[in-house]
């Protein structure tokens, strides 16, 4: 879609897009997050839906990132020859990858279980994995998007 673009305004002003429909997924996962963790004791008939839910929204998330999101950052930077945006990347990527496996971790042990005996502390690991992730990918965003916003005339 944006690689068929002529102007950098065409190629790139879609990434803000991208990142805005990204944003609001990671705010619906913590709105649900933050319900989940607000309870105390936790039943199979009364949170097993949100929490299937959860996994659902998480996998979205991460795939939306892994496969849409920091692809379209990293060519952008690449267009603008933004070396030093790309090696940076390259490093917050490495504190990326291991809440990506704490997040497959969840879904695979919560997506098709009504056993939630262990989702208090499951969801506090989570919540730390949420918060190094978030905390890299808006970096991300900031070294790889928003570095380049004034060049997208």
């Amino acid at each position: 879609m944006l690689e068929n673009c002529v102007t950098a305004k065409e190629r790139w002003g879609g990434v803000s897009d991208i990142i805005d429909r990204w944003l609001q997924e990671r705010q619906d996962v913590l709105v649900l997050y933050c319900k989940l963790s607000d309870y105390d004791a936790f039943e199979p008939e009364q949170h097993g839906d949100a929490v299937r839910t959860l996994c659902e929204l998480l996998v979205d998330y991460t795939s939306a990132g892994h496969f849409e999101v920091y692809k379209q950052l990293v060519e952008e930077a690449k267009e603008f020859e933004d070396k030093a945006a790309i090696k940076e990347a390259g490093e917050l990527y490495t504190k990326i990858d291991p809440t990506t496996d704490v997040i497959l971790d969840f879904n695979d042990k919560y997506q098709e279980t009504d056993d939630l005996d262990a989702l208090r502390n499951d969801l506090s690991h989570l919540g730390d994995a949420l918060e190094t992730r978030f905390a890299a990918e808006d970096r991300l965003i900031a070294v790889l998007h928003d570095a380049h916003k004034d060049l997208v005339v």
